[in-house]
């Protein structure tokens, strides 16, 4: 996998301040896209053991509240491979961090159902780890610039650590936590 930048200290991609990694590769193509650099999958620089020691550094102060995966597309298939090494080093390393995906992809119609192309050995234990999935392509027709975390109104933004701990899945204005 190939991620085309990192922003640390980043605090447009998700509550508070957080590193943001840019993975490379993306087949949605969406039109009016605001990363259309980071479709290439050979864009950008090969992601490596020293990534992940960056990004677990970038974490080690009290002042950062997470981790946020876009891109490109962190779900497609290579990539889900390739993060989950770094997700299960954030979670133990860093249990009370949150991490936010970004992902073109639906929840229920392409992460969950075992018989969609882009869920593969590598995406229940990369979802685990998730606290909070922004899904669904970008739609320019439903672009929205009042919107919270999001770019289209199609978009959703979901709880997954609060659906694992029984409660509701869907977001409320304001409310991340």
């Amino acid at each position: 996998m190939n991620y085309s930048a990192i922003k640390y200290n980043d605090i447009a991609n998700g509550t508070g301040v957080r590193t943001v990694l840019f993975v490379s590769g993306c087949t949605h193509h969406c039109r009016g896209c605001f990363q259309p650099e980071t479709w290439d999958f050979k864009a950008g620089s090969p992601f490596t053991e020293r990534t992940i020691r960056d990004i677990l550094a970038s974490l080690d102060h009290d002042y950062v509240e997470g981790l946020t995966l876009l891109g490109g597309e962190p779900m497609e298939p290579d990539n889900q491979r390739a993060l989950l090494v770094l997700l299960r080093k954030v979670k133990e390393k860093y249990p009370k961090k949150n991490i936010w995906c970004y992902t073109g992809y639906t929840y229920e119609r392409d992460l969950l159902d075992p018989k969609s192309p882009v869920h593969t050995e590598a995406t229940d234990e990369f979802l685990s780890y998730i606290d909070i999935l922004v899904d669904g392509e970008f739609v320019e027709e439903e672009k929205d610039l009042m919107l919270e975390f999001r770019g289209s109104r199609n978009q959703r933004i979901l709880h997954l650590s609060r659906q694992r701990a029984g409660g509701s899945i869907h977001h409320t204005k304001g409310d991340f936590s």
